[in-house]
């Protein structure tokens, strides 16, 4: 089984993310010992914005300078470590009520029409169906028990829906919310989010080891 381990937090050791992704891949690994874990850290390897130079996997057309070749190798290597994976871990904190823009940069390089999607006449089809993500949600502030809280997150919701699209039907969440509002708010945050790790974990082992023995 090989599982995808990807960071987005620029806050390095600070990071509330990066201590529950560590925490959430080891649990993993913990229940599946044979695990491969391949890692990557987008605050230190980010991708480059979409641009007219990186397109080339949108539009089809071959490379025509060295710029453009580099750019595709860069979404094809970036598409097919997210293919390869079973399980991908994301570690998503919450910044100005979206995912680091880190995390968006990758996520529009493995957006891929024919690799992660395609288009029907029926609208579109995900193709990267069978995995599972499990995503550490991050937030200073509480925005999951109100109204007004939900409408403004667009952390959890966006990466839902992004991960619906590619097809993928089994998204976890280990949420940590409130943790910029004292020190009891963020171990009462901390206690939760590792409930949530021990559940996430051993749910989602349970559900791979069906599939595979399907």
């Amino acid at each position: 089984m090989q599982l995808l381990h990807i960071d987005s937090a620029i806050t390095g050791e600070q990071s509330v993310s990066r201590q529950l992704t560590a925490r959430t891949v080891a649990a993993w690994q913990a229940a599946h010992p044979g695990t491969r874990v391949d890692y990557l850290d987008l605050a230190v390897q980010a991708p480059s914005h979409l641009s007219v130079e990186s397109l080339g996997f949108r539009t089809g057309q071959a490379a025509a300078t060295e710029a453009e070749r580099n750019e595709n190798a860069l979404s094809e290597a970036l598409v097919s470590q997210f293919l390869a994976a079973d399980v991908i871990v994301i570690g998503a904190p919450l910044y100005n009520f979206s995912v680091p823009s880190q995390l968006k940069a990758w996520i529009d390089r493995v957006a891929q029409t024919g690799r992660t999607f395609k288009y029907t006449d029926k609208g579109p089809v995900g193709l990267a169906g069978g995995k599972t993500v499990i995503v550490a949600s991050t937030r200073g502030g509480v925005y999951s028990t109100s109204e007004g809280g939900q409408a403004m997150e667009h952390q959890e919701s966006y990466l839902k829906v992004v991960f619906g699209f590619f097809g993928i039907t089994d998204v976890r969440f280990v949420r940590a919310e409130g943790v910029g509002m004292g020190p009891d708010a963020k171990a009462a945050a901390l206690a939760s989010a590792e409930r949530e790790i021990a559940t996430s974990t051993s749910e989602a082992a349970n559900q791979a080891r069906v599939s595979q023995a399907a």
